[in-house]
């Protein structure tokens, strides 16, 4: 083949065929960037499904026992063998709530920031876990958290919670009680409770995804809620079943193992947000330590009214959960079954109510203001304790039955109203051209949340003694327990507070 034969086979092409080539070249970029966007698109839409499933079965673990504590207390008063007062037995329920919630702002601001590279080692251990997980590794998913990297804070947590009510199992004395189940494990499920929850709120943003389409993060606070009010419905029935058949210290033993196996199973679903990956990936561990929380949301006043509501809307929640099998059995005259039910009952209706506020603030249809959806939970759960328990007299079950059912519907689905707060501040935010840490807001909004259930609790007492002494019948607001009602009533009203905040400074704008 000569010289001339050999060009002949490399023709150039005419400028029609070099445009068609190069638009061919285009398109095929064009399917390539859509196929890596859908995959991302997919991949992120798995990660969120299994964030909110991780963090739903953290519930068990979390609020098992402090919800269904009464069974545990009323177990101690009628089968008591340790040394000490046995009235001591009620304040471990108040400090496990107390711990919990309280701890929740520092453990959030040091996972958010300086713990931050915590979350991502675990990551990088987990893509090793789910290879050896039949389970995980049909998820496909390398972001897991590990189940045995000792550097993982929420390990750390679950095996501190349950070692906490093993060794509760060894009590000799009413301390070792408070100290182990009040203390201890309400500090492992507080190290548990934090990542996950972080994890969801960064998974779950208020920012729209590349396809237009929102992250709804009040509905997934409000999902994870309506699971934990699932724990708080069927773990008193679990509980007295373990106490009647095993005896107290078997049935904490089997606790510490259900507890520790539904810990570890949420742990190695919840994958780690890429934001965290990223950002500990580039940055050197001094430029971490030093990395600052942003505090500008301190400065505007939207943030303590927010807080404010939630402390006293909390103070009252937390009494009809104490006393209301009591007052069903000594003022309306209730057998043990009925008032028991009342717990119950109280617990079922947040299942729905979680979903619903959380909905409520964060759809794309009728979207409410944080300040309205919080007004109604408020409004609505301070008529049902003026109208409906202040009412009540000797044997009205049905009238106990409908002030639970209510008022655990809207005061129960008040936490799920946060979601729709963190969207406001961040808003706000916005505005100001400012950085805002919704995980860091969210763990204030929990601390809020334990200062009003401390203080309710601690303001209980003396309020039930005052009852005492002006007590002149067994008519709801004239029995003993008529200044806790009260109490209760004005507490959650005041939890709604927000939205005359808002309307003064529309006022204001009008002048």
């Amino acid at each position: 083949m000569n010289q001339t034969e050999r060009i002949s086979l490399y023709e150039v092409p005419s400028s029609g065929e070099r445009r068609e080539q190069a638009a061919a070249a285009a398109g095929d970029d064009d399917v390539g960037s859509l196929t890596r966007s859908d995959t991302r698109q997919m991949k992120a839409g798995r990660n969120r499904a299994l964030v909110l499933l991780g963090a739903s079965i953290s519930q068990l673990p979390i609020w098992g026992f402090s919800m269904s504590y009464g069974v545990f207390q009323e177990y101690y008063m009628n089968h008591w063998t340790l040394g000490g007062s046995r009235d001591v037995t009620g304040i471990i329920g108040t400090t496990s709530n107390g711990v919990l919630y309280l701890s929740m702002p520092f453990l959030f601001a040091a996972f958010t920031r300086r713990w931050a590279r915590q979350r991502q080692t675990a990551a990088e251990y987990g893509s090793s876990v789910a290879a050896r997980l039949p389970c995980l590794a049909v998820v496909g998913n390398t972001n897991y958290a590990p189940i045995a990297d000792p550097a993982c804070s929420t390990v750390a947590g679950a095996v501190l919670a349950s070692v906490g009510f093993v060794l509760s199992s060894f009590s000799t004395h009413v301390w070792h009680l408070v100290a182990t189940q009040g203390v201890l494990s309400a500090m492992g499920c507080a190290l548990v409770y934090s990542p996950t929850t972080l994890s969801l709120g960064e998974w779950f943003s208020a920012t729209t995804t590349p396809a237009g389409t929102k992250n709804h993060r009040a509905v997934a606070y409000g999902v994870t809620l309506s699971c934990k009010n699932v724990v708080g419905s069927v773990m008193p029935f679990l509980a007295r079943a373990l106490l009647e058949n095993y005896g107290f210290r078997t049935a904490m033993r089997i606790w510490a193992a259900v507890a520790l196996g539904t810990s570890l199973l949420s742990i190695a679903l919840v994958p780690t947000h890429p934001i965290i990956l990223s950002s500990s990936s580039v940055e050197s561990g001094e430029a971490r330590r030093r990395r600052d929380i942003p505090w500008h949301f301190l400065r505007h006043h939207t943030f303590y009214v927010y807080s404010v509501a939630i402390i006293l809307q909390s103070a009252g929640y937390g009494i009809p959960q104490s006393y209301l099998p009591t007052y069903a059995r000594e003022i309306t005259h209730l057998s043990q079954t009925s008032a028991t039910l009342l717990l119950t009952v109280f617990n079922v209706p947040g299942i729905l109510a979680s979903s619903l506020f959380g909905y409520l603030s964060d759809n794309r249809y009728f979207p409410l203001s944080a300040t309205t959806v919080t007004a109604i939970s408020a409004l609505c759960s301070s008529l049902a304790a003026f109208l409906l328990w202040g009412l009540t007299s000797q044997g009205s079950l049905a009238q106990l039955l409908l002030f639970s059912v209510t008022f655990g519907f809207f005061a129960g689905g008040y936490s799920a109203t946060w979601g729709g707060v963190i969207n406001e501040l961040e808003s706000e935010a916005a505005h100001w051209n400012e950085a805002v840490d919704a995980g860091m807001l969210y763990g204030l909004l929990n601390g809020a949340r334990g200062i009003g259930y401390v203080s309710g609790g601690l303001l209980s007492v003396p309020l039930l003694k005052a009852g005492s002494e002006i007590s002149i019948g067994e008519f709801g607001y004239t029995s003993t327990y008529g200044p806790l009602i009260l109490f209760t009533g004005l507490s959650s009203v005041f939890g709604g507070w927000g939205i005359l905040w808002r309307w003064m400074l529309s006022f204001r704008r009008l002048l």
